[in-house]
């Protein structure tokens, strides 16, 4: 009777236990980090445990695949690392924007949708960047979309929405992080400058090397470069010019967006391709902060592997986590054999809910193998495709993306714009064949089903036909993107579940000293992990 009695007080231990363990993420303080003299954060926009899985199953299994050694930066990041997990929802929804996400991991705070550097009430926080000024840190955003875009701007601005890009530049420049590198050379640009007769336009020629096309995405007259100027920044607007930043740097290296990743592979190496790689974007970063006695905050984005996830292009993703790879791999690099750094690599969210999978297409043909168990006349016979590994290497040899397909034939004569014109185009620069009658259906157009009038994705009238789950494509200038994707899809081994985001928890890698990784390696809520995070700057 006394050891059922024993017994049972340990099942109440145990179930109190886990009960105290199930309070809100919001409630938890998680364990405190160690201080640590520097913090670099790579942040894979879209990047959940799918888009990893595609590089790691690309750099094992691929016949020929790019990867040195079959290790990825993820694996280095393991040496010695250690592994946690984050949701990612906000103060009042299931699932996340970038802007919300990234919010979260600046401030440490709940914020609401699509806000930028507020709490889910709407009080401006101070993000990392701006405790780590008041340290005397140097610090430092790069990306390769464009730098007012959701994630770095949530480490900066302090806005009610996303869209407000007339003012995110100026919290940029309020902020006064010492280094900021990506695309967005529009967002900073007067309305004048359209007039390419006008002194400003020919005076930014001139500085841009006539490198990027000079127009502005403004609705005033401001010219931000100049008040860029005023605040102390060297201006860069290409590789050469980069390089030769040495102190308080804003380098704009595109109008909107930079090259993607297919683009980036295919320039590797030409002396004529002007434009910085995230690479070497961050390389540069490094150096110049790292001149910074008290240390640094460097946030990182390889913003673009959410791009290519949003169209279901799994040919460019696979581009962006191998560019995704190649960053790491140099702030690895930098960082071999230093004490005095922490390196975190996560997501603000998944995107598309991308996953290879098995099908009853293409069943292999029953055959022998070697092994004793497989007898004379005994053969080996799958019921389903599981996916042969060399589908790898036809995904990495897409030669342009799907949004670049489908420019090419928007710039056809309208006579041209035909179901064969668009089977052509993909045939000629993918491995995946369509035919023409999945390009009718392709090109398919209805009434738009979930029109808004002005809403800025839902406000056309007719639109691409989706069949199925048609509202979890919202961005609906590119779905004929995601119907080409669902075309090739049994050919790819790939199912896409959605056009948007999920609520899929995402990795956290961290690297650095044992005592200041140790709190990281647990459930946390991005809320947590932000302050983490912000709490570990000494």
């Amino acid at each position: 009777m006394l050891k059922i009695l024993k017994k049972e007080r340990w099942f109440f231990l145990l179930i109190s236990a886990a009960l105290l363990s199930c309070t809100s993420a919001d409630s938890v303080k998680p364990q405190a980090a160690a201080k640590v003299k520097n913090i670099i954060m790579v942040i894979g926009d879209g990047m959940g445990p799918q888009q990893v899985g595609l590089l790691l199953s690309y750099a094992r299994q691929a016949p020929h695949s790019v990867i040195a050694n079959r290790t990825t930066a993820l694996d280095r990041m393991m040496e010695q690392g250690r592994l946690g997990i984050s949701m990612t929802y906000t103060g009042d929804a299931l699932v996340t924007d970038s802007a919300a996400s990234a919010t979260q991991l600046a401030t440490g705070r709940f914020a609401g949708a699509e806000m930028l550097g507020l709490d889910k009430d709407g009080n401006v926080q101070e993000n990392i960047i701006e405790k780590a000024r008041r340290l005397g840190k140097a610090t430092g955003l790069v990306s390769d979309t464009h730098i007012t875009h959701a994630t770095p701007a949530a480490f900066a601005a302090h806005q009610t929405h996303r869209s407000q890009v007339d003012s995110i530049p100026e919290d940029l420049l309020a902020t006064g992080a010492d280094v900021m590198f990506s695309g967005g050379l529009s967002y900073w640009l007067p309305e004048q400058v359209d007039d390419k007769n006008s002194e400003q336009y020919r005076q930014l020629a001139q500085l841009t090397d006539n490198n990027i096309e000079i127009k502005s995405l403004r609705k005033d007259e401001k010219n931000l470069l100049t008040a860029a100027q005023q605040k102390g920044y060297k201006l860069a607007f290409n590789k050469a010019q980069l390089q030769q930043s040495e102190g308080k740097t804003l380098g704009l290296f595109a109008g909107s967006g930079m090259a993607n990743g297919i683009v980036e592979t295919q320039n590797r190496g030409d002396a004529k391709h002007v434009q910085p790689t995230l690479k070497e974007m961050s390389v540069k970063a490094l150096e110049i902060l790292d001149r910074n006695e008290q240390g640094f905050f460097l946030m990182i984005e390889s913003g673009q592997i959410d791009w290519a996830a949003h169209r279901n292009d799994t040919g460019l993703l696979l581009h962006e986590m191998l560019r995704f790879n190649d960053t790491l791999n140099a702030v690895l690099d930098w960082a071999k054999g230093r004490q005095d750094t922490l390196i975190i690599v996560t997501a603000d969210h998944e995107t598309g809910g991308f996953g290879f999978s098995y099908s009853g297409v293409d069943i292999p043909k029953p055959h022998s193998l070697p092994g004793a168990a497989f007898g004379e006349g005994t053969l080996f016979q799958p019921n389903f495709n599981f996916g042969s590994p060399e589908v790898l290497d036809r995904i990495y040899a897409q030669q342009l993306s799907y949004r670049d397909i489908f420019s090419q034939f928007d710039q056809l004569p309208k006579d041209q714009q035909t179901p064969l014109k668009l089977t052509e185009l993909v045939n000629r620069y993918t491995e995946f064949k369509i035919t023409e009658s999945q390009a009718v259906k392709i090109l398919a157009t209805e009434a738009n089903p979930l029109y808004r009038e002005g809403h800025i994705s839902l406000g056309k009238k007719v639109v691409p036909k989706i069949e199925v789950n048609g509202a979890f494509f919202v961005y609906q200038n590119g779905n004929r993107e995601n119907l080409l994707a669902q075309a090739v899809a049994t050919s790819q081994q790939v199912v896409w579940a959605t056009g948007t985001h999920t609520s899929t928890p995402v990795l956290v890698f961290v690297k650095g000293e044992e005592q200041t990784m140790r709190p990281f390696a647990k459930i946390l809520h991005h809320t947590q992990l932000g302050r983490l995070m912000i709490d570990a700057l000494q």
